[in-house]
């Protein structure tokens, strides 16, 4: 009964037993676990003088049996649907528990893969959130994509949709035509902030007047972080001729800095970080029910927490609200940054032109770190497979970086132009896909669970109380060698938590909430499942286990770890949570 003490010790508890359960021959966290239910009531005193007592939270910790057979509870009435999407689904037949993919993958929808039979091949593929980048095509384009990825999701797959806006604080240039045009050493260009159709031989179109503000005769230009490289030769009014001394792509829509002595040089302008196309964009994007919003170029928490009071105004299904981290400013307030938002995006091609490039792996790390401590989910972003743009197959450098974000259990990678623009999307997208699995299988392997910190963010009795059940519940999944967690939720918090800690077995969550169902896509190591909830646990949790039981995907002997945070009709005022460990029948 040692986790019982610590529980009842962390919590100021009283410890009641009662009912007899069922007798199983297991140990928790190396004690023996009895046949009696164990309840923790944590009790919070509002008048001693009278001893009137409030209760502020109850957790249950129970070991029993679940069977659908003759002779279990009565069923009748508990009929429904499991919306469990199809990729999940066949993995499950395939590999089973353990072998379900915990890392998310985000895949940049482009001209290269916006047919409908294209976006379905990346859904087979594993792709959990398709991410449009709003520096790039029409709005008629967009609003086609989001539409064909609805159609997708009424097919039984589950996809995500996020928006990503483009942001104020960054130059644009653009050729004009429709896909990548190659700058060869020595050649002159014209860079202009004139405005014109189509394309011009060697020229490109800046998206703001007053991009050459500032700028001198030998400033390097710097095209996507490096993709392409030139020196300013001669400046005509506003505009630049500049000389190619680094050959490469430029690609549409391309992000332009300009360096000077080895340093960044920045306009004498401030401009806000969401522009007036960013707020078009973001109405868009509500209105059409998209499930996350991306914003660009975040210098400070403020910006991200106008917009989401902005859009707790607009829709009764809130877009979760992710902050790019890609500048000076952004690193400088990471911390305050984290809390406002909902997740990060740690863009590494501009946050490397802001910073030394041999800092960008630390960086990461410390970025993935402090979301995980927060409990937000972080994407790792950029040039994960950049040669796969050109060529059918990945560098080993490139498999070795995609391998470092698992390893550091960022919750989803991103794939840029690989997708949107490259030839070998598809083959992009299954590199990802197999190099997390082999790397979540070895990690594993070497348990490296155990040397994660758990999490301690919470503030009320109550939040506190859930998050150590979360914290108890990943470790007893990982001691006891659970075969999944099944946690029942209805706005998908207790879920978030237990992804926090990196239990091994992977985490089903039930919800009735398809907001929620989509808000935990991005979450490391969730399998969000739609399904009407009631107030009843019991019932929910025979329903879902009969439900899978019937597809075939549970068979008898299967262990899994169930906990709520279902709120009962009878206990107003009570949230009501509970850990219980079940073996199929």
């Amino acid at each position: 009964m040692a986790l019982a003490g610590e529980y009842a010790a962390m919590c100021n508890q009283t410890l009641i037993m009662t009912k007899p359960g069922v007798t199983l021959k297991k140990t928790v966290s190396g004690a023996p676990v009895p046949s009696k239910r164990v309840c923790f009531s944590a009790l919070k005193l509002k008048n001693y003088h009278k001893a009137r007592l409030g209760v502020k939270a109850v957790t249950q910790i129970e070991v029993g049996s679940t069977t659908t057979t003759e002779g279990s509870r009565d069923l009748k009435g508990l009929e429904g649907t499991l919306e469990l999407d199809l990729v999940s689904e066949g993995e499950l037949r395939k590999k089973g528990f353990m072998g379900l993919r915990k890392t998310k993958l985000v895949c940049t929808i482009g001209p290269a893969c916006c047919s409908l039979e294209e976006l379905e091949r990346l859904a087979l593929e594993g792709m959990n959130v398709a991410r449009l980048n709003m520096c790039h095509n029409t709005r008629e384009w967009h609003l086609d994509v989001i539409r064909k990825i609805k159609k997708l999701n009424d097919k039984g797959y589950c996809v995500a949709v996020m928006i990503d806006t483009e942001g104020s604080q960054i130059n644009v240039v653009d050729h004009g035509a429709p896909s990548s045009v190659k700058a060869e050493d020595g050649s002159i260009w014209h860079f202009t902030a004139e405005k014109f159709d189509g394309s011009r031989p060697l020229t490109v179109q800046a998206s703001r007047e007053g991009f050459s503000e500032g700028i001198e005769i030998g400033d390097e230009v710097v095209i996507d972080g490096g993709m392409a490289t030139f020196e300013v030769v001669e400046k005509i009014g506003n505009d630049l001729r500049c000389k190619c001394t680094d050959s490469g792509l430029l690609l549409p829509r391309a992000k332009l800095s300009f360096w000077r002595d080895g340093k960044l040089v920045r306009g004498n302008y401030e401009l806000p970080t969401l522009s007036a196309k960013d707020w078009s964009d973001i109405e868009f994007g509500v209105s059409e029910g998209v499930d996350f919003i991306a914003v660009s170029f975040v210098k400070d928490a403020e910006a991200i927490r106008h917009l989401k009071s902005h859009l707790s105004t607009k829709s009764a299904k809130l877009a979760k609200v992710l902050a790019k981290i890609e500048c000076v400013e952004s690193l400088q307030k990471l911390q305050e940054i984290v809390e406002a938002s909902d997740g990060v995006m740690i863009a590494r091609g501009d946050l490397g032109v802001e910073i030394p490039l041999e800092q960008i792996p630390s960086m990461q790390e410390k970025i993935i770190e402090v979301c995980r401590h927060l409990n937000k989910p972080a994407i790792v972003a950029s040039q994960l497979l950049e040669s796969m743009i050109q060529y059918p197959t990945p560098t080993r450098a490139e498999v070795a970086d995609v391998s470092e974000a698992v390893r550091q259990y960022a919750d989803a990678v991103m794939l840029s132009g690989e997708s949107a623009v490259g030839s070998y999307g598809q083959k992009a997208l299954s590199v990802l896909r197999t190099t997390s699995s082999r790397m979540e299988s070895w990690g594993r392997e070497e348990s490296m669970q155990a040397n994660l910190n758990q999490s301690k963010l919470r503030l009320s009795l109550s939040d506190r109380i859930a998050e150590q059940i979360c914290n108890c519940a990943a470790e007893m999944a990982n001691n006891l060698g659970l075969d999944a967690i099944f946690v029942y939720t209805r706005h998908g918090e207790m879920a978030s938590l237990l992804s926090g800690n990196r239990p091994n077995p992977p985490i089903f969550a039930f919800t009735s909430d398809r907001g929620a169902r989509m808000a935990l896509s991005l979450q490391w190591g969730v399998t969000p499942l739609l399904i009407d909830l009631s107030d009843d646990m019991e019932a929910n949790t025979e329903k879902t286990i009969s439900l899978i039981k019937t597809k075939g995907l549970m068979k008898e002997g299967d262990t899994v770890l169930v906990i709520s945070d279902i709120i009962p009709s009878c206990a107003t005022q009570t949230l009501f949570q509970s850990i219980q460990v079940k073996t199929v029948a």
